[in-house]
């Protein structure tokens, strides 16, 4: 009789194309605009306190930024950090987990400025042919 290894969710795989697999929580939160954009500045200028953050992520609401922060730290990737200091400094940097997605970003980011003129042009030939329908 063969022995029966426990699957834990350590060892479990997880299918997003599954219905109400968490992955597919995941994929939505790093796949988030704001969730990238902040995942690539802080790969890339590494500690960075709210300010400097609002000031890099044109177009960002102080709002859109307090909950995608919050939401990345709940998820592991981001640590923040509070300073005992008058006036409270605080900080935002990647955790270890946070690191380990730096590759992929970059060459999602990479992608996108590459391919932006094509799709800006397939959305172009798109918009024509759907207007002229």
């Amino acid at each position: 009789m063969a022995p029966v290894t426990a699957v834990t969710e350590a060892t479990r795989s997880w299918d997003p194309y599954e219905r109400g697999c968490p992955s597919r929580d995941l994929l939505d939160r790093i796949g988030d605009k704001w969730s990238i954009l902040v995942l690539g500045e802080l790969a890339q200028h590494g500690t960075a306190r709210f300010t400097q953050l609002r000031k890099r992520l044109e177009g960002v609401s102080e709002k859109m930024l307090t909950q995608t922060l919050r939401a990345l730290e709940r998820d592991g990737l981001v640590l923040r950090t509070v300073h005992a200091e008058v006036p409270v400094r605080v900080e935002y940097e990647l955790t270890a987990l946070g690191q380990t997605l730096r590759e992929p970003l970059k060459v999602l980011t990479q992608w996108s400025m590459r391919h932006t003129t094509d799709v800006l042009a397939a959305r172009e030939r798109f918009d024509g042919r759907a207007g002229a329908v």
